[in-house]
């Protein structure tokens, strides 16, 4: 007889994104997959913005209007955060799958995290005061 416990059924799609009763590997696993959601969500409306432009000098003005409102680049500032965590623990993952690093996982995914605020802070603050 199958195991019944791990086949997958539409049920189980949310434990894939649980964080409760998880350890820190299990967190930064939930947060690569996250971030890897949002940043193709975000690539699908980029190449719909971007084939808006097509359209015309008047397409493009107004597009360039739409960027400087603060909730777009606020979005952006979200897009450039996801980005950097999604890549920083993908090096994570990188190095310890060569070996470096896997007696201090929590360690580095800590601190690369925190490597990683630091980055979309200064980021989001060159956007808002630019």
């Amino acid at each position: 007889m199958e195991n019944q416990r791990n086949r997958p059924s539409p049920s189980k799609f949310w434990t894939w994104f649980n964080p409760i009763g998880r350890e820190t590997g299990g967190w930064a696993f939930i947060l690569n997959r996250v971030t890897a959601l949002g940043l193709v969500f975000y690539l699908y409306i980029h190449l719909l913005v971007l084939s808006q432009l097509a359209m015309g000098p008047q397409a493009y003005d107004n597009f360039l209007a739409l960027m400087s409102n603060p909730m777009i680049i606020f979005g952006e500032v979200l897009v450039v955060a996801a980005g950097i965590i999604h890549g920083l623990n993908g090096i994570r993952i990188v190095l310890t799958t060569f070996g470096v690093g896997v007696t201090r996982q929590k360690q580095l995914f800590y601190g690369l995290m925190a490597v990683a605020l630091i980055a979309a802070f200064v980021f989001a603050f060159r956007m808002f005061t630019a």
